[in-house]
């Protein structure tokens, strides 16, 4: 399962393309903060790509390669880029895509999204995996587990929807402090403006995800994808006909599940109670 699984350790592929852009900004005598007004990322973002601990949207690339007048050096240091292991290899598409989106909808049934976890609860989820994790692995994955996490607060202009089972919600994982602290979260992120959370109630007898957990994505090309997961494999979707169903579905859901108010309000009890 991806979302029991986190983005990897620094590669050196990462550190050289880091290197490369830090480089290209000096030449060009720009701060990071210059920089990063001029390519339109956060500072932390710019930051990140240049210590080779974040990887670089295509969008990044393009924009980095333009404002340094880099002779296409970046734009062919990118292609060199590989991924660090560790990235369960059926989502390394669909996290690339993530990094990019516009938009982005998340149903889960399962588990609480691995964009909205808070450290204790990853933390139980890469403590009971099976077969068992060694202790760096596992800090690995929380470290990285929280960079992924930046989309939400770095990407203020993409838009977040989740949609997520009450019986998911009501699961103490981690024991009753993690799940009021998890919920809390989950509260916070909702009153973001570009976050919305929607609980699909218990009450609801049937909905329209019935056939299991699903993400939805548009490029900044307006391309959509669809990405689904099952155990120890996952699917990126690209064909029309089949996103435009998922889409069809999403949309329903929305509208099957409690509203962004009603989804606050059975939040707050949710907290309250435990």
């Amino acid at each position: 399962m991806t979302d029991g699984n986190a983005e990897p350790e620094i590669s050196d592929s990462l550190k050289t393309f880091g290197e490369v852009v830090k480089t290209f900004r000096k030449r060009a005598r720009l701060t990071q903060e210059e920089f990063a007004q001029r390519v339109r990322y956060s500072v932390q973002t710019v930051a990140s790509i240049e210590q080779g601990r974040r990887f670089p949207s295509a969008e990044f690339v393009e924009r980095a390669e333009e404002v340094l007048d880099a002779f296409g050096v970046i734009r062919a240091a990118a292609k060199h880029v590989a991924r660090q292991p560790g990235l369960a290899s059926w989502f390394q598409k669909w996290a690339k895509l993530e990094a990019e989106a516009l938009c982005l909808y998340t149903y889960e049934n399962r588990l609480i999204p691995g964009l909205l976890q808070i450290e204790p609860y990853a933390r139980t989820l890469f403590d009971e995996q099976l077969p068992p994790l060694h202790d760096d692995e596992i800090q690995e994955k929380l470290v990285a587990r929280v960079e992924r996490q930046k989309l939400l607060t770095e990407r203020p202009n993409t838009a977040y929807s989740f949609i997520i089972e009450e019986h998911v919600l009501r699961r103490t994982t981690g024991g009753p402090e993690t799940h009021q602290e998890q919920i809390e979260h989950i509260l916070c992120m909702s009153e973001r403006r570009n976050i919305e959370v929607q609980v699909m109630p218990l009450s609801r007898s049937h909905h329209a995800g019935f056939g299991g957990p699903m993400r939805l994505l548009e490029t900044p090309d307006n391309r959509w994808f669809a990405y689904c997961e099952g155990q120890e494999s996952g699917l990126l979707l690209s064909e029309a006909k089949v996103v435009g169903i998922l889409q069809m579905r999403y949309a329903r859901m929305r509208s099957q599940a409690l509203t962004l108010e009603d989804s606050q309000s059975l939040l707050r009890q949710m907290r309250g109670a435990t």
